[in-house]
């Protein structure tokens, strides 16, 4: 493989295989994101995409160009959203799936592959052994090995967005784009760039590569296919933290009313943190490249919108270790008309009489100024109360 074997005529050829079966994801334009990252912004919506991400595009090209080739069956290593996208492709064309994933990967992620017929092979190790076993089991039984990113027909179906993008977004200057394995940053840059090299397109990944929040591309680097690609075409790379990743799904959340995953949010989050700049001319175009989220973070990530914007408060205070007194404490701050979200007692790191327990409660309030009535009120039953800051209020 070469990075010449990738081109706007791979892409164009790749598109009508992606049109059958994908759909075309809305491109949102709201004043309150603009307003929060200080241009005129365009939300790329791969999170609406068939199976919750980008993903389908590559496949349903790659699967195209094998024809008969894939007729036995496929097989790949993932975790995610790839795993997922293979295995809908695979069920729409009646043949099988085999997907080598980690001992340790989500059920929530895997599961999803498994219910569209998948048949899972945990493997030890990470996803590049997986990978390795997948390639070994497809030469070994006659099946159609699809890599996530490094194969040229899969970059050519990434690429269609980037044609999208060109027809759908006027003005169009300047594109902000997740890199894992680098498929999709390189065959929107290839896309985009071939049409008008004046339109620049960053990249954006993750900084710590342990990252959970965007694991999607946290483990990831570009392949022998991706990398040159990505050193040819892309204007710029960034990286951001896991803390400005939960900012943005969480800003994305409340003012766009999208759940992105954190490996589709950073591009917002480069925004945000001010890591990269919208064009002053023209229009920047951020590709949100998944919704794939577990229900447990996206109740984390509702929180942190909630305290972003004034509807969510942490407060610590002191109470008697006599029985009783937590039930006294919570029919108290019932009655202010605050939901508990969360009780936790606190002995650690506190000074605290022998008689003493901490409690550190998180509220669901209606502003700022409920949650100043909260204290008020449970100061004047007698509670010691500090405030703890969130990070929408520091």
């Amino acid at each position: 493989m070469t990075a010449d074997e990738v081109g706007i005529e791979r892409i164009a050829a790749a598109r009508p295989a992606v049109n059958e079966a994908v759909t075309r994801s809305p491109v949102l334009r709201l004043s309150a994101i603009e307003d929060a990252l200080g241009g005129a912004i365009a939300l790329k919506a791969e999170n609406l995409q068939r199976t919750g991400s980008f993903k389908p595009r590559g496949v349903s090209a790659k699967l195209a160009s094998l024809g008969d080739a894939c007729s036995n069956g496929v097989a790949t290593g993932s975790a995610g959203n790839h795993g997922r996208a293979l295995a809908w492709a695979a069920q729409r064309r009646g043949i099988g799936c085999e997907l080598f994933v980690p001992e340790d990967a989500p059920v929530s992620k895997t599961g999803a592959a498994e219910r569209l017929g998948a048949r899972l092979h945990p493997t030890q190790g990470k996803i590049a052994d997986c990978l390795e076993l997948a390639r070994e089991h497809a030469e070994e039984h006659g099946l159609a090995f699809v890599h996530p990113f490094d194969d040229p027909e899969v970059v050519a179906g990434q690429g269609s967005l980037g044609l999208e993008l060109l027809e759908e977004v006027d003005d169009l200057s300047r594109v902000v784009v997740p890199v894992g394995g680098g498929g999709l940053a390189a065959g929107i840059a290839i896309a985009c760039k071939s049409q008008d090299p004046q339109i620049e397109v960053i990249g954006v990944r993750i900084a710590d590569p342990a990252a959970t929040l965007a694991d999607g591309i946290a483990i990831k680097r570009p392949g022998e296919l991706t990398r040159p690609l990505l050193d040819r075409w892309l204007d710029g790379s960034e990286a951001v933290s896991e803390d400005e990743v939960g900012d943005a799904m969480a800003l994305l959340l409340a003012d766009a009313k999208q759940v992105v995953e954190g490996a589709g949010a950073v591009g917002v989050a480069a925004l945000a943190s001010g890591r990269v700049k919208p064009a002053a001319r023209g229009v920047t175009a951020v590709v949100l490249s998944g919704g794939n989220v577990d229900e447990t973070v996206l109740a984390a990530i509702a929180r942190r919108s909630g305290a972003h914007h004034g509807r969510g408060a942490v407060l610590f205070t002191r109470i008697s270790d006599r029985p009783g007194s937590l039930a006294q404490l919570l029919e108290a701050v019932g009655g202010t008309g605050a939901s508990v979200v969360d009780v936790q007692h606190v002995r650690d790191a506190v000074d605290l009489h022998v008689s003493e327990t901490g409690v550190e409660l998180i509220l669901e309030t209606r502003g700022t100024e409920h949650t100043d009535r909260i204290v008020d009120k449970l100061q004047e039953l007698g509670y010691e109360v500090e405030r703890q800051h969130t990070k929408g209020e520091e």
